[in-house]
């Protein structure tokens, strides 16, 4: 059994496409294929039930998936430890955000002290996220609201108050707090479902009797705010992530306790790099910050 069988069965299994899993390993169908083969043959056991072009796993496959992931990833995991004691200061730390407002300011703060790290980012859905983390293929995510798992680590992090903004040409422009029920016949600009942000307000307007109108639905947070200053919508938006060069005014929402919960979540089995120990530190003392009362 070879280590680049098992590469191309994970890929294959999670894909259960042989085309689309060739293509993400830069191989023809063909070389994928003829490993497959040589896999089962050395297995003593089919993987997968063929039907026509279409692969899904069997019993066999699903097992043997099991062991392959946790095999690859204790290598990956000894790959990046070798990696982190011969050059700490430099690597790529994985990052997926559900919220992203408050990574520019983490991540100025973090380069301050290690310049040479890299980034890798995605801004990933919350079933995505789940996918990710119980993988362990990223180092950190930021979400809102939390995942929860016995292999997932969660520190909780911020309690975000959501407010509504409005552009100064609107009829509750002039005001400073707002209820859910006066909303109901607007039209807002949002994230698309599978967000948190999105999910929680969604739920809250359903629970006072309407469901929210969307004219635009995107999976790009920060442009929000700039759709509500051009007149697009209204739109429910994070309190860090208020824009003041934007001309938009910004309503307290009135009798609900609207607030997305913010956590940092990490795989407890993934190993912990010393630049992603010390981009921890920066983040629990970016949002410990943010909590603590302004004194004159």
């Amino acid at each position: 059994m070879e280590l680049l069988q098992l590469r191309y069965f994970l890929t294959l299994a999670r894909c259960e496409h042989v085309t689309e899993a060739a293509g993400k390993l830069h191989v023809t169908q063909s070389s994928l294929s003829k490993t497959i083969q040589r896999l089962e043959d050395d297995l003593g056991a089919p993987l997968f039930d063929r039907l026509g072009r279409k692969l899904r796993l069997n019993e066999f496959g699903r097992t043997f998936l099991r062991r392959t992931e946790k095999a690859l990833f204790e290598l990956e995991q000894g790959k990046q430890e070798i990696a982190d004691l011969s050059n700490p200061d430099h690597g790529t730390l994985q990052l997926a955000v559900t919220t992203a407002s408050t990574l520019p300011g983490i991540l100025r703060e973090f380069r301050k002290n290690k310049p040479n790290v890299q980034f890798h980012v995605q801004m990933v859905t919350l079933e995505d996220m789940s996918i990710l983390l119980h993988r362990g293929e990223i180092d950190f995510c930021l979400s809102s609201p939390p995942i929860q798992g016995d292999d997932i680590e969660c520190q909780m992090l911020f309690q975000d108050p959501i407010v509504v903004a409005v552009p100064l040409g609107h009829r509750y422009a002039d005001r400073s707090s707002i209820t859910l029920e006066e909303l109901k016949d607007e039209w807002f600009v949002g994230v698309t479902k599978g967000y948190g942000i999105r999910d929680l307000v969604d739920s809250k307007c359903q629970s006072v009797g309407f469901v929210p109108k969307y004219v635009y639905e995107g999976d790009e947070p920060a442009r929000l705010t700039a759709l509500v200053e051009a007149e697009i919508g209204i739109a429910f938006i994070p309190n860090t992530a208020r824009n003041p060069q934007e001309r938009i005014v910004y309503l307290r929402i009135e009798d609900q306790n609207l607030v997305r919960e913010i956590a940092l979540l990490s795989h407890k089995n993934r190993y912990i790099s010393k630049a992603a120990i010390a981009f921890r530190s920066v983040v629990i003392d970016y949002f410990g910050a943010m909590c603590k009362p302004i004194t004159e």
